[in-house]
């Protein structure tokens, strides 16, 4: 009867731990999901959300770096006596501020129209030197638009305009200084084609006319009636579609603008980014887990075949413009860059190389050495660390979303009548260190260094 009893007891104790750790789980689930929905509705573009006046006025730096190429034997190249020698210079690094203008709401508050200027601030203590006398020779890019732009006019017209630029002294390279490539300088062609053509503007620079200035209204959906809409842009320019491109999926504006993702992202997402600097969109897939100032984070990261050429990728033939297209990794922007060549994200590194395109043009004696090559200008480096506030509230964040499952086990035994042990139980739960228990939010990030 006492071991009977004693079992009794034990199946009792053994229930009433099942309807316990039954409750448990059910309360733990319930109370995620009530966090997760509560998050749902905070992370919006609406007046008053945890994230509208982060994304009005981002508190992270954004930091773009230079790094020129400077071509130390432009005579001999020019010959086709040698290859190009180019030493690298860099990197000036320019800190971006890019606050949210003109922010409005439309269609009932589901949408949200803003600009976002950019203005570039020196920062001499990250760069190598002073670009007002640093000096760059590279490739006179004025004088290669000007002879594609009357590149199938005819040899005579080819001709005359080759000579005009040998009396002004134009040649195949240039140099100026780091300010001036950057920021813009006075051309004499380009001022002398714009008393023939009023439209042409006399200043060239990489970055000319940038500070200050936005690449246009955009329209965002807010994510208020569908989390998975947060940020995802609705219009640019007015436009659903892009018009430069071959196709209509070339021409697609998909995804967000790359400062913003859904919360609550997986591995299996492909998440989609329209750059207004490469006038598409692409996308990027999930490379691995990392960790930022302590905030566990999925890297995301543009697969090889976004950037393939036509041949290598057929979903990119609306990207070639011409009968021979560009190999993989080089696109030609000039279609929106007037004709001459150029989650809540936790780290970001948008990386591009400008390049432009040099060939043999009938008409001017300065190209006869040349045989399409795709030559480099400079390389930029565009990046983005989250700032050590935002990564406190986030990491709080975390804790608050991650409710830890408590496993419960039986730690007791039914004791034969000689023993003189009191029978006992007790919860086991799972260690908060535990490798294997894995958070259950993570924040969306754009491509970075793969180190």
């Amino acid at each position: 009867m006492r071991k009977g009893s004693c079992c009794m007891f034990t199946s009792g104790v053994v229930g009433a731990l099942l309807l316990i750790s039954g409750i448990a789980l059910i309360v733990s689930g319930l109370f995620q999901t009530l966090i997760h929905n509560k998050l749902k509705g905070e992370i919006s573009l609406t007046e008053g959300s945890k994230v509208f006046a982060t994304w009005k006025n981002p508190p992270p730096p954004v930091y773009m770096q230079f790094f020129f190429f400077n071509v130390t034997n432009p005579n001999e190249f020019l010959k086709g006596e040698a290859k190009a020698h180019l030493t690298e210079m860099g990197p000036y690094t320019y800190r971006q501020y890019r606050p949210k203008r003109n922010v409005s709401f439309l269609h009932n508050g589901t949408k949200v129209a803003a600009y976002t200027p950019k203005t570039f601030v020196f920062l001499p203590e990250k760069s190598v030197g002073d670009p007002n006398v640093d000096m760059v020779t590279t490739v006179n890019i004025p004088a290669v638009a000007v002879i594609n732009r009357v590149k199938g006019a005819g040899f005579w017209v080819s001709s005359g305009i080759s000579m005009y630029m040998g009396s002004i002294g134009t040649t195949m390279f240039m140099t100026h200084s780091v300010q001036e490539l950057l920021w813009g300088f006075k051309d004499p062609l380009l001022t002398r084609l714009k008393t023939i053509k009023p439209e042409t503007d006399e200043y060239f620079g990489l970055m000319l006319n940038k500070n200050g200035s936005d690449d246009g209204e955009f329209v965002y959906h807010t994510g208020e009636h569908n989390y998975l809409d947060f940020g995802r842009i609705y219009t640019w320019k007015g436009e659903k579609m892009l018009s430069f491109w071959k196709t209509n999926q070339s021409n697609m504006i998909n995804g967000t603008d790359g400062s913003a993702f859904h919360p609550f992202l997986s591995k299996e997402e492909r998440l989609d980014v329209f750059t207004a600097d490469l006038c598409r969109s692409i996308h990027m897939r999930f490379e691995k887990e990392v960790e930022v100032k302590g905030i566990p984070a999925y890297r995301f990261t543009p697969p090889r075949a976004v950037l393939a050429s036509g041949k290598n990728n057929p979903e990119n033939e609306g990207f070639c413009l011409t009968k021979k297209c560009l190999d993989d990794g080089v696109l030609d922007v000039s279609v929106c860059r007037k004709g001459a060549t150029m989650g809540v994200p936790v780290r970001a590194m948008k990386r591009a190389q400008i390049n432009i395109h040099l060939e043999r043009v009938t008409g001017f004696p300065l190209t006869r050495n040349l045989n399409n090559t795709i030559f480099p200008i400079v390389f930029l480096n565009e990046s983005v660390l989250i700032d050590d506030a935002s990564a406190a509230r986030i990491q709080k964040l975390l804790l608050v979303t991650d409710v830890k499952r408590f496993d419960f086990a039986e730690a007791f035994r039914c004791s034969p009548p000689s023993a003189k042990k009191d029978t006992s139980y007790a919860p086991v739960s799972a260690k908060v260190d535990d490798q294997d228990e894995k958070n259950g939010t993570y924040v969306g990030m754009t491509p970075v260094d793969k180190s």
